[in-house]
């Protein structure tokens, strides 16, 4: 009887026991898939948290933030200790905030280039328009390619090889008998003739097609040029990092010394030449950080969303400081505002499921420097892991161009470039939460201006990791001293950044990661 009993003492003890571990787990579960409004920590992402920390890190005491400057060195302690100040840690194992980005500020440099025995002048008669390292080559040919274009309509290098080659170019592209341009077919210019993106496109294709050396002549903007690059002006490159292909401008009486009629001549050949060339590379290094805070997720914390913006601007010039509230004291300050209301979450035990890196990066004035070391030389967390990058640059103002139209807007630049699932719930996002007009106007890797190509978002665009830029558009005060934080709207401020942080959430807490589509399209 008492050994009955005891058996049933014993399953009645099992039977609470599997019944209190089936309710534990049922209750483990059922928080599991507890919904939270992401509303709650967006609500944090206010107005006037936004004015008070523009109001001081686009301040006269910030001296402009030019990279690696004192000004810039009191940025960066700013962006760490509000993220101390939010219990939010460093990304770096070691818990050091900030990641060093070694560059150089270069000066002309010392270019000596003799051509079938005539000496030819730096500045005179040539300019370096980037910065390769010191060396000495002779070549026995130059390879003329025409226009240096190649187009599925018109291409200059179809029967020549340049890979190793010093090629010449000369600007502009090729027309009809009648007058229309043979690319586009019609009486208005193709991409090829564009003043800005002729310079790079045409570039970036040589040195894609291996060319050791660009010879461009395009004598309309020579002496332009030549006062731009011709004299030592701040620009900066990565340390150790020289361009692979030299990057020279020759005026009129170089050019026609290799083809007399180059301007009549379209027709890509080798000229025989006996060219010696001498550059030796001069440039200061210069010491600059980025700034990097991270969240870790709670289910997939290799996955890494960015949430990026940068941290400098352009200094003092002739005595005035250029505060850069807007270019990019707004994505900055949107970027902490963003990175509290994480934190907030997280201490409420609501953190995001993947991880989120709050990069701030430095020297993207002077060519997107900051966010190419992290992407070419030194990403802290693996490219392969980066989901996507939210990229803030400029997004306090409103574009004078939209006078008269709804001002609650953003211009949206790659969202559907690499992800098409990254549009979708871009958009989607938006409806829900903020309903702020999304404007595509500039979402063209062959507009004009060039935008899709002028922030950082770009340097993990090009490594196939979707990208969205918000951006308000450029104004009077864009790049000159009268970008000040009074001339802040605010409200917009506070909208913009709040769709930036839905977005963020969406990507962070949905189920799959998005899938990449676009890739090499």
């Amino acid at each position: 009887m008492k050994k009955m009993l005891s058996l049933f003492v014993v399953a009645l003890l099992l039977s609470s026991c599997n019944a209190t571990k089936t309710k534990s787990s049922s209750t483990k579960k059922m928080a599991s898939k507890k919904v939270v409004n992401p509303s709650i920590y967006a609500n944090t992402i206010t107005a006037d948290d936004l004015k008070t920390a523009l109001y001081k890190y686009a301040s006269d005491e910030f001296q402009g933030r030019e990279t690696g400057a004192e000004g810039q060195k009191m940025a960066v302690n700013f962006l760490k200790e509000h993220y101390e100040k939010f219990g939010i840690p460093a990304a770096k194992a070691n818990g050091d905030y900030f990641q060093n980005v070694p560059l150089q500020v270069l000066s002309p440099p010392d270019v000596e280039l003799v051509i079938d025995g005539k000496e030819y002048k730096y500045l005179d008669d040539l300019i370096s328009l980037n910065a390769g390292a010191s060396q000495k080559f002779s070549v026995n040919e130059i390879i003329y390619a025409g226009y240096g274009i190649d187009d599925p309509k018109y291409s200059d290098y179809l029967n020549i090889d340049v890979k190793g080659k010093i090629i010449l170019i000369k600007a502009g592209e090729p027309k009809n008998a009648d007058g229309t341009y043979v690319i586009s077919g019609a009486s208005e210019a193709s991409k090829w003739s564009n003043f800005r993106q002729q310079f790079s496109d045409k570039r970036d294709l040589a040195k894609a097609k291996g060319a050791k050396a660009l010879l461009f002549y395009y004598p309309d903007v020579y002496q332009m040029a030549a006062s731009r690059y011709g004299r030592s002006s701040g620009r900066m490159q990565i340390a150790g990092k020289g361009e692979e292909m030299y990057y020279f401008m020759i005026n009129d009486g170089l050019a026609k010394s290799i083809i007399s009629d180059i301007n009549e001549n379209d027709k890509p050949q080798s000229y025989k030449v006996n060219l010696n060339l001498t550059y030796r590379m001069k440039a200061e290094k210069v010491s600059t950080e980025n700034v990097a805070a991270f969240i870790e997720g709670s289910e997939k914390p290799d996955e890494i969303i960015v949430i990026s913006a940068h941290l400098d601007h352009e200094g003092i010039k002739d005595g005035k400081i250029y505060n850069g509230a807007d270019d990019d004291g707004s994505g900055t300050v949107a970027v902490i505002e963003i990175a509290e209301a994480f934190a907030k979450a997280k201490k409420d035990g609501n953190g995001p499921k993947r991880s989120i890196l709050f990069l701030n990066v430095t020297g993207e004035e002077k060519g997107l420097l900051g966010s190419k070391y992290y992407s070419d030389y030194e990403p802290i967390f693996p490219l392969a892991n980066t989901v996507a990058d939210l990229n803030i640059d400029m997004i306090g103002r409103t574009d004078p161009k939209r006078k008269g139209t709804n001002r609650n807007y953003v211009y949206l630049i790659g969202s559907d470039k690499l992800s098409t699932e990254l549009h979708n719930i871009s958009e989607a996002v938006n409806k829900k939460y903020t309903n702020v007009e999304l404007d595509y106007t500039y979402n063209d890797e062959n507009d004009p201006n060039r935008f899709y190509y002028r922030s950082d978002h770009y340097n993990f665009a090009k490594n196939n990791i979707p990208v969205i830029f918000y951006f308000n558009g450029t104004h009077d005060d864009y790049h000159q001293p009268s970008d000040t934080p009074d001339k802040i709207e605010y409200d917009l401020l506070e909208n913009r950044t709040r769709l930036v942080f839905y977005t963020a959430w969406e990507l962070a807490n949905r189920q799959k990661r998005i899938v990449v589509d676009k890739a090499g399209q």
